[in-house]
């Protein structure tokens, strides 16, 4: 029986999470659930809930978190996701959220919370050199460029710095992230699901942490279940 593995990754701007994400999406043959795709996704196909949120994007407004939750559970309905299991990366961005996520998934639960550390200084140096493709959202570095003069090696777009990658823009976003967020890593802790990993280093050496800490509580659920259904 295919052990389903539900996951949630953290992270400032520029801690490498959407990397991460996927790196732990391709592990364990997992959907990745970016926010911002999953919304996007949902305006393209025209669902209801997709066309609901459309009217927010549309006027520039915050979606409420009812529409948000119900996009998530449309997306984890389904699927690799409903078959698998997931990695969340940029939801919940709150307490309340997560409080609506815990609810979609009973009596299911989530195996792991990740917060991806890294200091703040290394995150604005790190969004600094940030370029990202115009079309499709793939991020690149001045360290690492596309391979042809700034085409995304994924669809051809133009490779650019965002405008509001600017530090003061930056600092503003990671104030307001520390402010959302530390309630949320407070939850998270209390529940016992958070898991603190260092995303200092190399992608890949920040890969192998991650994996790591996620296989132990992987363990310890199958011992759980094994011990559960012993016991009946």
């Amino acid at each position: 029986m295919t052990q389903i593995i539900r996951l949630i990754v953290l992270g400032k701007q520029g801690a490498g999470k959407g990397t991460q994400c996927i790196r732990l999406s391709r592990h364990y043959v997992i959907e990745h659930i970016a926010t911002g795709d999953m919304l996007r996704a949902a305006v393209k196909l025209g669902t209801k809930v997709g066309l609901e949120a459309a009217e927010y994007m549309e006027k520039g407004e915050l979606i409420p978190d009812d529409i948000v939750i119900r996009l998530v559970q449309e997306r984890t309905s389904t699927g690799i996701a409903h078959e698998r299991g997931f990695v969340l990366d940029g939801f919940p961005r709150n307490v309340h959220q997560a409080e609506m996520l815990d609810d979609l998934l009973t009596p299911e639960s989530l195996d792991a919370v990740v917060d991806l550390r890294v200091p703040t200084n290394l995150v604005l140096k790190r969004i600094a050199s940030r370029r990202v493709c115009a079309d499709c959202g793939t991020t690149y570095s001045t360290a690492k460029p596309p391979r042809v003069d700034w085409i995304c090696d994924n669809c051809g777009g133009e490779v650019v710095q965002r405008d509001d990658d600017t530090e003061a823009a930056i600092q503003r976003r990671l104030d307001l992230y520390e402010k959302e967020t530390k309630p949320l890593i407070a939850f998270y802790r209390e529940h016992g699901k958070l898991i603190e990993i260092s995303g200092v280093g190399q992608e890949e050496i920040v890969s192998r942490r991650l994996i790591m800490a996620i296989d132990k509580i992987l363990r310890q659920k199958t011992t759980r279940i094994s011990a559960d259904g012993d016991n009946k």
